[in-house]
């Protein structure tokens, strides 16, 4: 019997819950050491910085840390929205509304990858910086600032792409696909000449505790909690249940499968014959063991992450149940 949407959210959210092991739990733990250590030296660091760019993903524009405004809101702010090609930004002035009533009063959408928008950049940091009253400079004006974020938003992105628009220069941060790459606060890297300004990229810090269980999935869809601590299965279910709620079925096109479904195990079966992702299992049986053919579950759960996260699906807006001011696990 297939489920509808909302049948599928009550039915399989004690699944979810199950399975994501962060909720209302510390998360340090998950990135050995770093983290902590990481959150200290950006504090200690604050003195010699201007400002503080916090980066994130535009999909999940409301999913924020709010150890961020807690531990380090003394600077200017300015909040970069990163990876919008891959956000469904048909609402941005709705968002960037909902923003400004939680105080986020200076906000920027980017691709990183692409420059677009980037520079826009290093004026509303000089900008910022300049019409605040801690601002307190001698003849020789040069800007220091933080970069910060949750992992895997585009920090060491965003830095290299400002060095490429501002320097000409290419790569001074390591980047990756995954949360991680940035494990120490680095030494400045300079992005621009004029005016002269030093950025300080950091590892990317999550809140000590996740509030509710599709707060983690979201964070996790979009590779800021490795797959693996949560389920590759599992994240391909709650993505599926979220694009068909939300009527984004771009995935009944990129995987010909005819017409949307809610059964996660009916789709990813699919999915394996069509991409051809089988393996033998052995099936003990009266008569001896026998090699049976079966659809390669979890190679298909990872190339459906990796088909939403690359915008093979079409853009999302992870956090729409915020934007119209509906409970994120309301059905």
């Amino acid at each position: 019997m297939r489920l509808s949407p909302r049948t599928l959210c009550a039915a399989g959210r004690a699944a979810w819950r199950e399975s994501f092991p962060l909720e209302g739990r510390d998360v340090a733990r998950w990135f050995p050491g770093h983290m902590a250590k990481g959150l200290k030296k950006m504090q200690s660091s604050l003195r010699l910085v201007d400002c503080t760019i916090e980066v994130h993903d535009a999909r999940i524009s409301f999913s924020r840390n709010p150890l961020f405004q807690e531990t380090l809101g003394l600077k200017p702010h300015l909040l970069v929205l990163n990876k919008m090609d891959l956000a469904d930004l048909k609402e941005q002035q709705k968002i960037i509304q909902h923003l400004e009533r939680e105080g986020l009063k200076h906000v920027v959408f980017t691709n990183c990858v692409k420059d677009e928008n980037v520079k826009q950049i290093i004026p509303m940091v000089t900008e910022l910086v300049g019409s605040s009253y801690r601002y307190h400079r001698g003849e020789h004006v040069e800007y220091c600032i933080m970069v910060i974020g949750v992992p895997n938003v585009g920090k060491s992105s965003l830095i290299n792409s400002l060095r490429r628009q501002h320097l000409r220069k290419g790569k001074a941060a390591r980047v990756g696909g995954e949360p991680g790459i940035t494990r120490t606060v680095m030494s400045r890297i300079q992005v621009c000449e004029r005016p002269l300004m030093f950025l300080l990229d950091t590892p990317g810090v999550l809140a000590p505790q996740i509030p509710s269980v599709e707060t983690g999935l979201k964070l996790a869809l979009c590779g800021t909690i490795l797959d693996h601590l949560v389920g590759e299965e599992t994240l391909a279910d709650y993505l599926l249940y979220t694009l068909n709620r939300h009527q984004l079925l771009g995935y009944v096109q990129h995987y010909g499968l005819g017409e949307a479904c809610d059964d996660i195990a009916s789709v990813l079966k699919r999915v394996a014959v069509k991409l051809r992702k089988t393996q033998k299992v052995k099936v003990l049986t009266g008569t001896g063991d026998v090699n049976v053919i079966q659809p390669d579950y979890p190679a298909a759960a990872r190339d459906f992450l990796r088909a939403f996260r690359s915008g093979l699906l079409g853009p999302v807006m992870l956090d729409r149940d915020v934007l119209q001011g509906r409970p994120a696990e309301e059905p």
